[in-house]
Parts: structure tokens; C-alpha cells; sequence
């Protein structure tokens, strides 16, 4: 015990100079920067200042950088005035500093080897100092700090340095981001159907929302029995079915077509979710699949829809009662696994916060916080069903509004696209007369033709786009959602 216990005090005290690092290598582009100015581009796009382990040449590549991108010269002379009062330097010599590191150049070819290795050392720095940061936390035992959310806290910050080479992203300039936009923009300029995001399948809807957007909260609502749940696993299967690999707008290897989707069914059970989506493939009403109630053809077509889903990248998780940080930590997990493009959260009040809370109004608030820190961190459309309060049914008009959500208030502020499934038809079966009432009856007769076999999707609230209604066709049987053919389309 005492051995394991001298082990870690050791650990904890090793000196920085332990930490790996090339200072020859950081002499050598400096040095072969300053001598051409040309080889920037070359190193940028590998290294920057803050990589560097010495912070005078994290001082010097900055400067240099910043004297390069006005297109001004870099050299030991044009340096000169701006470090002549760093102290960091004297100790190095001033600025005779410069001109040795430009005299003792590296040979072009090899500068961006040399900036790789500068890189590569300083996310070694960095794994070490979140080992650090891990082990102290799991050595400070505290009852209000429960071991499981130490590991999801690790492994988020894991993650992040994964994805982004660095623990954390800070301020970006205005440059940078407009830069982004422009490649959004053009994107969606290149794409048919000029849509900005992943395509529903669903044309009236993406044409009102260009596509579900990265790193948006869509918030999916409705009364019981309205289709929420159809409506989410219909755009699941159209996104996964769509999907196709290969190079993406900005170079990476991704989705260009459709996406992988990861659903969190807290509500069904995975079997369950798969039937529904069997039914809808094959035509098959979801009843009869239970039962198993089927003609050959029906079966024959039921065995063929699962064959094709067999590849579909659609990835299930039926835990019921997840934690947010867990919920977190999970699609992290897939991302990095299999990739990731479209979270679906089913739904969102079955979702649990972290931690307890006095009231579930906060409760909702960290739920509905989480789910769009998941969103802009992975960098992807989450799209998370929402129950509706009761109020609905009290009112003669039944459309649902944005004071209807439940826990309103934060949902509604967190969200950048909140969305009502409202099926009319529904309503009116239930108003049914007696069949005694026969003028009555002739008058239902008709309102229900009108608004058999329709829905209607209601965006109540769009941060990129106008508010209005998607019109969709809806089929029961199939709990299938479609696009609407139009009066004047029929005779195509």
C-alpha cells in the first residue's frame, strides 16, 4: 500500500520537463518559417501557437502568422521591434535568438514532418494532464461525486480531443465562421433540391425546413395518438435508407446522401420499433405482423423489406430511464464507433436529468440543455419527441401551440425548430353521430372524406425559416407518413 501511494505522489510531482516535447523540432519550423514564408501554408494547416511547448516560439509562430496572413514579410529583422522587450527571449539570447533559428533552417520537404511531430506532442501533453485530472478526481472521494458520472465526464473530454485535437475550442473569429457558413451555403448550392440538411424524405417538409440542420434541437410534439412516434421512425428509415458514403462538401470522409441514425427508444421496446418499420416497408399493417396473420405474398414481401433494412445504418437503444449524461456519453459512443448523423429521442420526458432536481420544470430545463449540447458538440440534427399538456382537448379548435408543450418555457427556448403532429381525422371519428341522426351522419360522412388519410405537421417555431403547415398523407394501417399528392398533381 505504501509502494502504490509512493508510486502516485511521484506521478503527481513529476516535473514538466517530463512531459514530452522536441524543442529541436520546434527550432526547426520557426526556423525554416522565417526563411520562407511560403512553407506557412504547410504547417497551418497542421500546427498552431498554442501546440508549441516553449512559449516564447508559441510567441513567435503567432507573430509570424499574423505578419504572414496580412501578406507582410516574416523574418528575424521585421520580428525584431516586437520581441525586443520579452523577457522569455532575453533569456534565450534576444533577438539573435531569431536569426540562429533562421540560420539553422531545416530543408523545406521536411517542415510539415517536423510540424506533425510538434502536434502529435502536444496531444500527448494533453492526455496527460486529463490523466492527471482523472485520477485526482477519482482520488478525491466525495459522496456528492458518484464514480459514473466521473466516467462520463472522462470520456466526454476524451472525446472531445478525439474529434478536435485540442480539450477545448474557445473563442473562433469572426473570419472562421463566416468561412463555415460560406461552405454550408455552397453545399447546399451544389445539392439538388438546395436543402442545407439531411433530407427527411418527406418533400413538403424539407422544402419549409431545408433539411434537418447540424447541431439544431428539433423538438417533434403531440397529443397521444397523433403519429409523433410514426413520424420520427418514418424520417429514421427514409435518412438510413438514403445513406450513401464518400467524400463530404469540406473533404472529410462521410455521409453525401442520408445519414447513420442513432434512435433512443425509451417508450417501445427495440423489437417493437423494428416491426413498425417492417409494416411500413412491406406494406404490412403492424396488427397482422403481431399476429401473425399474413398471406404468402404479405409474408413474402415482410421477409424482403427485412432483408433490405438488414444494412440500413439505423442503431436502436431501448434502455428505458436513461440519464441525460448517459444518453450523452452513448451517442459519443456510436459516433465514434459507427459514425453518427441524426440523433432521434423517443421521448423526451421519459429522458431522466442527472441529477435530482426541486422541481421538474428544471428537470426538463437540464434535459432539454443536454440534448442540444449533444447536438453542437457531435455536430448534428437532434430531433426529440415532446408530450403535449391536456389543455388541447379543452379547446374547440384542436391545432396544438407552442403554450401547449409541457414544461413550455425551456423546451420552447432551447429548441431551434419546435413541430406539432395534429391529425384532424382523429378528432372527428370520435364525433361520430348516432345513426338515427341521419342528416347529421350525411354532414360527418363528408367532413371525414375531407380529412381522411391527411395530417398535418405544424411548425410552430424555426430559427432558420418561416412558421406555417406542412400538409402529409397518413396511412393507418401502415403508420406510414407521405408526401401529400396535390388536387392538380392527380392527373400525373
Amino acid at each position: 500500500m505504501n509502494e502504490v501511494a509512493r508510486l502516485e505522489t511521484s506521478q503527481q510531482n513529476a516535473p514538466e520537463a517530463q512531459l514530452p516535447h522536441n524543442i529541436e523540432a520546434e527550432q526547426q519550423v520557426l526556423g525554416a518559417l522565417l526563411t520562407d514564408n511560403d512553407l506557412y501554408d504547410r504547417v497551418a494547416s497542421v500546427v498552431r501557437a498554442e501546440h508549441f511547448y516553449d512559449p516564447v516560439h508559441a510567441r513567435i509562430y503567432e507573430t509570424c502568422a499574423a505578419r504572414i496572413q496580412k501578406n507582410a514579410l516574416a523574418s528575424p529583422v521585421t520580428l525584431k521591434p516586437f520581441f525586443e522587450e520579452d523577457e522569455g527571449l532575453k533569456s534565450l539570447g534576444g533577438p539573435a535568438y531569431l536569426v540562429n533559428l533562421a540560420a539553422s533552417a531545416v530543408a523545406a520537404y521536411a517542415v510539415r514532418d517536423y510540424a506533425q511531430m510538434i502536434y502529435d506532442l502536444a496531444i500527448r501533453r494533453t492526455l496527460i494532464s486529463l490523466g492527471r485530472d482523472i485520477s485526482a478526481k477519482a482520488a478525491d472521494v466525495d459522496i456528492a461525486s458518484e464514480p459514473s458520472d466521473q466516467i462520463v465526464e472522462a470520456e466526454s473530454a476524451l472525446y472531445a480531443l478525439a474529434e478536435q485535437g485540442r480539450s477545448e475550442s474557445g473563442f473562433q473569429s469572426f473570419l472562421s465562421a463566416v468561412t463555415q457558413a460560406v461552405e454550408v451555403a455552397n453545399a447546399a448550392y451544389q445539392r439538388e433540391g438546395g436543402l442545407a440538411g439531411v433530407s427527411t424524405g418527406l418533400i413538403d417538409m424539407d422544402k419549409k425546413l431545408g433539411g434537418l440542420h447540424r447541431s439544431d434541437l428539433l423538438i417533434l410534439a403531440g397529443r397521444p395518438s397523433m403519429g409523433k412516434t410514426s413520424l420520427a421512425t418514418n424520417v429514421a428509415f427514409n435518412i438510413a435508407k438514403a445513406y450513401k458514403r464518400g467524400t463530404t462538401h469540406d473533404g472529410r470522409e462521410g455521409a453525401v446522401e442520408g445519414g447513420v441514425v442513432g434512435f433512443y427508444s425509451l417508450e417501445m421496446s427495440a423489437e417493437q420499433l423494428a416491426a413498425r418499420i417492417l409494416s411500413e416497408a412491406a406494406e404490412v399493417p403492424s396488427e397482422q405482423i403481431r399476429k401473425g396473420d399474413m398471406t404468402e405474398a404479405e409474408f413474402r414481401r415482410f421477409i424482403e423489406a427485412a432483408k433490405t433494412l438488414e444494412s440500413c445504418p439505423l442503431y436502436i437503444d431501448d434502455t428505458p430511464a436513461l440519464p441525460i449524461s448517459q444518453l450523452a456519453a452513448r451517442a459519443r459512443r456510436l459516433k465514434r464507433t459507427h459514425g453518427l448523423d441524426v440523433l432521434i429521442v423517443d421521448y423526451l420526458q421519459l429522458v431522466r436529468p442527472a441529477t435530482a432536481k426541486d422541481s421538474r420544470v428544471n428537470e426538463v430545463s437540464e434535459i432539454t440543455q443536454g440534448l442540444k449540447a449533444i447536438a453542437k458538440e457531435l455536430d448534428i440534427p437532434v430531433i426529440a419527441l415532446s408530450q403535449l399538456s391536456r389543455q388541447v382537448e379543452s379547446r374547440e379548435d384542436k391545432r396544438p401551440q407552442l403554450s401547449d408543450l409541457r414544461e413550455s418555457g425551456s423546451i420552447e427556448q432551447d429548441a431551434d425548430v419546435v413541430m406539432f403532429v395534429y391529425r384532424e381525422e382523429y378528432y372527428k371519428e370520435r364525433e361520430k353521430p348516432g345513426d338515427h341522426q341521419l342528416d347529421k351522419m350525411a354532414e360527418w360522412q363528408q367532413a371525414m372524406e375531407a380529412v381522411h388519410g391527411k395530417a398535418e405537421v405544424i411548425i410552430g417555431k424555426q430559427r432558420h425559416g418561416p412558421i406555417g403547415t406542412v400538409e402529409l398523407s397518413f396511412e393507418g394501417r401502415f403508420t406510414r407518413f407521405g408526401n401529400l399528392v396535390k388536387p392538380w398533381q392527380q392527373g400525373d
